[in-house]
């Protein structure tokens, strides 16, 4: 029997948003389902969205032209909103899907989460917060520039403390008598909480993140899986 995959809307703010990490928001997007809209914004005249236009053809996006009518007023991000709202209501969507560094769509995004779609945004970390973290997951598309600072990340993650209360709160929430939780409660409690994802933090998955961070411990479970404390529970 054939899986039935999830259809997908891609929503792009090409104004706002690096054309070179396109195949990144791709191969993050095709774990979800199948991508059925694909729509890019921007003035496609103006020289600076070149490298965006050069991938139209190559992955079959829509180039929807907004020219600069008004200083100050992004025309892209109004009509990108409206379109949303439009496929949000008349398509059968699963999973939306937004590329923007600047503009806040956040109450795009809790529409949407409110219609039951999965919400994916991709951004540099200049991203508004309340956008960041509104979506069902966002992924800095500059995770790199934070990967490349090598063993000084654990220290500077410890004294990230709203991301080590997230983390002891996921554990308290999930953990059994003995203070042990399995990895993947942790994980899922995070996620129905926040935005997170490990790769904004220069780590490729949860368990590397607590492995890095010496407030944990984390040890084998059943086949593959892990279990993590907290080191104030021994």
């Amino acid at each position: 029997m054939n899986e039935i995959k999830q259809k997908i809307a891609l929503f792009i703010d090409a104004d706002n948003a690096p054309a070179g990490k396109f195949e990144d928001v791709l191969s993050e997007v095709a774990k979800y389902g199948v991508v059925t809209i694909r729509k890019a914004y921007g003035n496609w005249k103006s020289p600076t969205l070149k490298k965006w236009e050069e991938l139209l053809h190559e992955y079959a996006i829509q180039p929807i032209q907004q020219y600069d009518l008004t200083k100050g007023k992004n025309a892209s991000d109004i009509a990108m909103v409206i379109d949303a709202m439009d496929v949000m209501y008349t398509k059968q969507i699963d999973v939306m899907c937004f590329v923007s560094s600047d503009s806040d769509f956040t109450p795009l995004v809790t529409r949407a989460l409110a219609e039951g779609k999965v919400v994916l945004g991709f951004g540099e970390r200049k991203t508004p917060s309340p956008f960041v973290n509104a979506c069902s997951k966002f992924l800095f598309l500059d995770q790199e520039k934070e990967e490349t600072k090598g063993k000084s990340k654990p220290k500077s993650i410890k004294s990230d403390t709203k991301l080590i209360n997230l983390l002891r709160q996921a554990i308290e929430a999930t953990e059994d008598d003995d203070g042990w939780a399995a990895l993947g409660p942790v994980g899922s409690h995070i996620s129905n909480k926040t935005s997170f994802d490990s790769r904004n933090y220069g780590f490729k998955n949860l368990s590397s993140l607590f492995k890095a961070i010496d407030l944990f411990e984390l040890k084998r479970g059943s086949g593959n899986s892990y279990l993590v404390r907290d080191i104030r529970k021994k």
